[in-house]
């Protein structure tokens, strides 16, 4: 039976097969670019907003033109797909126009479907599931790919009674509006922690910083990291295997490029002699260095005992000494400062690149140990609120596409 996995309580029927251009009018926006911008005049969507921010339903707009002449103009409820994209994924998107009296820029489809088709449920179908792979395998192109109204006219929906699809359309708006509110909210924790580490580490040139929590006066030390580590290392060099459920190895790819954690969604362990390399097992308190490649000078500290990690051979180890904060000297690696050093130290002829030597001779600002400590532990509680919030709005996106696989046919 044409039904789906989960409907909403009353609804029963099967669900029809229809093609878009059957139930719909097609039309195209006019040609505005980015130079046509301004700070006022009437509100405009350009297509690369369709896969840059994604939204099922377009009604807060923030950039604006002067209008042209024949310029299309948005009566509300039209369906828009982006015409060109670098891949056919992006392009294979649908958002709602949420409201009247926007201009319609170059380079979108317009569809403006029935009275028997919710435009939000529409919007939904076409941006997921068979019907967005049915519009990836229409899109051609190589560095340029193109979706046309004749492609979109093509393409085979699923269609239960327009009741159905309005239950269905509110439920995922809805869910769309948890998760932005969510995305904001992260965002919003980032922004928060950005302008903190300006305020709360010395600018160039400054010796104390402008933001201090009470109590903590004196200029700050001025020390190389060299100055302050035990020692660094260059991990191991060793292929990954299969994980045996208790040696973890991380390698640069393993950490997380936005919060800086240890992914373990994909485990592996060394292919090596274990009771021979207890020296690159990671303790608390260590600081890992990205050497080469694209990741040069990313960072990573270790806040955990309870497991065996080793570390691979493209990351350097700093272990610091014991009267210094790791905490401290971690989130200085996230500064404007420490950026400014990676890009002018990976300077190389070939892969950019920062060895242990040079990163012993990045100098950084330091304050006494139990101020170190207060401010390490502050930018720890920051990233934990950071990660939780991360995990909602991860843990909402598995949701959602949970329920587009058993709420669709």
């Amino acid at each position: 039976m044409n039904v789906p996995e989960i409907r909403f309580r009353g609804f029963t029927d099967a669900w029809a097969q229809r093609k878009l251009g059957e139930v719909a009018e097609f039309s195209k926006g006019s040609g505005y670019s980015k130079s046509d911008l301004s700070d006022v005049g009437m509100p405009i969507i350009l297509y690369g907003r369709l896969y840059t921010r994604y939204e099922t339903v377009i009604e807060d707009i923030d950039t604006f033109v002067d209008p042209k002449e024949n310029s299309v103009i948005s009566c509300g409820g039209e369906i828009i797909v982006p015409s060109s994209g670098e891949t056919a994924e992006d392009i294979s998107r649908a958002s709602v126009v949420g409201k009247k009296g926007i201009v319609l820029g170059g380079d979108l489809n317009i569809v403006r479907a029935d009275s028997t088709i919710n435009p939000t449920f529409l919007a939904f179908t076409i941006s997921n599931g068979n019907q967005q792979k049915e519009l990836t395998r229409r899109a051609q192109g190589k560095s340029v790919v193109h979706l046309n109204n004749s492609d979109l006219k093509e393409v085979m929906l699923q269609l239960p009674s327009f009741p159905e699809q309005t239950a269905i359309g509110n439920f995922f708006r809805t869910l769309d509006d948890t998760i932005t509110l969510h995305k904001r909210k992260l965002d919003g924790l980032k922004e928060l922690k950005k302008g903190y580490l300006q305020l709360m580490f010395p600018q160039a040139g400054e010796r104390v910083p402008r933001v201090r929590f009470a109590g903590f006066t004196g200029e700050w030390e001025e020390r190389k990291l060299g100055e302050v580590a035990e020692h660094f290392e260059y991990g191991l060099n060793a292929s990954a295997k299969e994980f045996d459920g208790v040696h973890k190895y991380i390698r640069i790819t393993d950490i997380d490029e936005d919060l800086r954690r240890f992914n373990e969604s994909n485990l592996t362990s060394p292919d090596i002699d274990f009771p021979s390399a207890d020296n690159y097992l990671l303790r608390r308190g260590d600081i890992l260095f990205a050497r080469t490649g694209a990741s040069v000078g990313k960072t990573y500290i270790h806040r955990e005992d309870e497991s065996a990690v080793y570390f691979a051979g493209f990351l350097i180890r700093a272990r610091f000494i014991r009267e210094h904060s790791p905490e401290f000297i971690y989130q200085n690696t996230l500064t404007e400062k420490y950026n400014t050093f990676i890009n002018i130290m990976s300077q190389r002829s070939g892969q950019p690149g920062v060895n242990a030597q040079e990163y012993a001779g990045y100098s950084l600002g330091l304050p006494s140990e139990s101020e170190q400590t207060s401010i390490g532990n502050f930018f720890r509680s920051l990233d934990e609120q950071i990660a939780t919030q991360s995990k909602k709005l991860r843990q909402l996106k598995q949701l959602k596409a949970a329920y587009l696989q058993k709420m669709f046919v």
